[in-house]
C-alpha cells in the first residue's frame, strides 16, 4: 500500500496515523531510533497531565463505591487489556486489596494475557456476557481500556456496566470516541501517531499505564491503604516482604527488629494490627480499633476514645 494512502487511512484516528517523520526509520542508526522512541515515551507521559484533575475525581468516586463493598473490574482487549490486567493484579500484593474484589474481563479470556487473541476484540457480546456472570452491581467500578476508543469488546463492557449503574471509567488515546462518550469518566491521553504506525504498545500503552498507575494508587490511598507514604496493607507473603514489614513497623513505632518481629507474630501477619501492637496496644484492642475505623490506620491511631 502506498505511503500516501496509508496516511489517509489513519487520518481519522491519530493513533493509527503514519507519521512522515519516521517513514525512513528503518534506515536510521539504532541510536537515532532509540532516541526518537524515548522522545515519544516522554511525550506520552506529558499527554496525561491535562487530565490529572479528572483522574483524581474518578479515583474519589471509585473509592466511595469500593468503601461500600464494590469491586474493581478491568476490561480490555489486546495490549490495552494486558496493561489493564497488570494494574489490577498488582493491587493485592501491594495494597492487600482482596483478590475476590478484583475481576478481569479480557477479550479471548485470561489466556489472551499470554497469547494474542486479537480477533476476540470484535465480540461485544462476550464482554457483556462476562459481566453478567459476575452479577455486576451499582457499587462496582468498571475500567475499560482501549487505545482506539472504539474496540467493540471494551465499549460493550462499559455499556453493560452502565445498565446496572456501576461506575464506568474509559481510558483511550483518541478523543470523541465511543468508549469516552459512554463512560462516566472518559480519560483521554492524546498521544497521537506512533513511531511505528499503529503500534499502540508504544506511546498509547505508556500513557494508559501512567493513567492506571495514578488512578489505582490514588484510589488505594483514599481507601486507607497507605499511611505516611508506606504500604501498610501490604501482604507479608515472602521473606523480602517480611523484612520490609519489619522495617515499616520499626519506622512507625520507633522499636527494634525483635519487637517488630514479635508484633507481626502477635498480629498474625496483619501489618496494620502489628503496627498498633508495636505502638503498645494489645492484639484485641488493635483489632477493635481497626474495625471501628473501617481499617483506616490513621483513624485507628488518632482516635483517642
Amino acid at each position: 500500500m502506498p505511503v500516501a494512502n496509508y496516511r489517509d487511512m489513519g487520518a481519522w484516528m491519530p493513533t493509527e496515523h503514519l507519521n512522515e517523520r519516521f517513514v525512513e526509520i528503518d534506515s536510521w542508526s539504532t541510536s537515532e531510533a532509540v532516541e526518537a522512541m524515548l522522545e515519544g515515551q516522554l511525550s506520552a507521559v506529558a499527554a496525561v497531565k491535562p487530565i490529572a484533575p479528572l483522574i483524581a475525581s474518578a479515583s474519589e468516586h471509585a473509592a466511595a463505591r469500593l468503601a461500600r463493598g464494590g469491586r474493581l473490574v478491568y476490561a480490555g482487549a489486546g495490549t490495552s487489556g494486558r496493561i489493564a490486567a497488570q494494574d489490577g493484579v498488582e493491587l493485592t500484593p501491594t495494597y492487600g486489596w482482596p483478590k475476590d474484589r478484583i475481576k478481569f474481563v479480557i477479550a479471548g479470556g485470561l489466556e489472551a494475557l499470554a497469547a494474542s487473541a486479537e480477533a476476540a476484540e470484535d465480540d461485544g457480546g462476550a464482554s457483556a456476557e462476562a459481566l453478567s456472570s459476575l452479577n455486576l452491581n451499582a457499587e462496582d467500578v468498571v475500567i475499560g481500556v482501549a487505545a482506539s476508543g472504539e474496540t467493540r469488546f471494551t465499549v460493550s463492557a462499559l455499556e453493560a456496566a452502565n445498565k446496572v449503574g456501576a461506575l464506568t471509567i474509559g481510558i483511550a488515546n483518541n478523543e470523541n470516541t465511543p468508549l469516552l462518550q459512554i463512560a462516566e469518566f472518559g480519560l483521554c491521553a492524546e498521544t497521537g501517531s506512533e513511531l511505528v504506525a499503529g503500534s499502540t504498545r508504544m506511546k498509547a500503552g505508556t500513557a494508559q499505564k501512567v493513567i492506571l498507575n495514578l488512578f489505582s494508587t490514588a484510589t488505594m490511598i483514599r481507601c486507607g491503604r497507605v499511611y505516611k507514604g508506606l504500604m501498610v496493607n501490604m501482604l507479608i507473603s515472602n521473606s523480602k516482604l517480611k523484612r520490609r514489614a519489619t522495617e515499616i513497623i520499626q519506622h512507625l513505632t520507633n522499636t527494634d527488629v525483635e519487637t517488630a518481629t514479635k508484633a507481626i507474630e502477635a498480629g498474625q501477619g496483619d501489618l496494620k494490627s502489628a503496627i498498633l501492637i508495636g505502638l503498645g496496644y494489645g492484639p484485641q484492642e488493635a483489632a477493635a480499633r481497626l474495625q471501628s475505623s473501617h481499617g483506616n490506620l490513621r483513624a485507628a491511631i488518632e482516635n483517642n476514645s
